[in-house]
């Protein structure tokens, strides 16, 4: 019922064109739909180390099926599928994913107007796209 309602609001220009870019953000990794860490720092607004450090600070927050490193094996697969030229940067650690739950969290614990903004704008983008499960056997492990 609530996310019929949700669903049901029509959106304006500007959040279709952030549904837009965010939906290409979204990935099916281990069965599931998640969010890299790397488009979340730039959705937020805020550098890579903050986002490490809420999740190091809060780790009893994020049970492993809400966040979660992807492998090595998971990140080659993500870059060749997607031929994606912002990954071929120098990196210190893989990304983290996190599922639809890992962003409800995370939105109580990162609590500027543009994380909260940005936070129900995935939300909405989660619930809209469907699973992509032809995704599933390139991109889990």
């Amino acid at each position: 019922m609530m996310v019929g309602m949700f669903l049901s609001r029509k959106m304006s220009k500007e959040e279709i064109a952030l549904y837009k870019f965010i939906r290409t953000r979204v990935f099916f990794i281990r069965g599931t739909k998640v969010i890299l860490s790397t488009h979340l720092v730039g959705l937020y607004g805020i550098e890579p180390r903050v986002l490490i450090q809420a999740f190091k600070r809060n780790k009893a927050h994020f049970p492993d099926w809400c966040v979660f490193q992807l492998n090595a094996a998971e990140f080659s697969a993500l870059k060749s599928h997607f031929v994606i030229s912002e990954y071929n940067h120098i990196r210190r650690s893989l990304p983290y994913a996190l599922t639809e739950q890992g962003v409800v969290i995370l939105s109580g614990i990162l609590r500027s107007e543009r994380a909260i903004a940005m936070n129900i704008a995935i939300m909405r983008a989660f619930v809209r796209l469907p699973s992509r499960p032809y995704l599933k056997a390139r991109l889990s492990g």
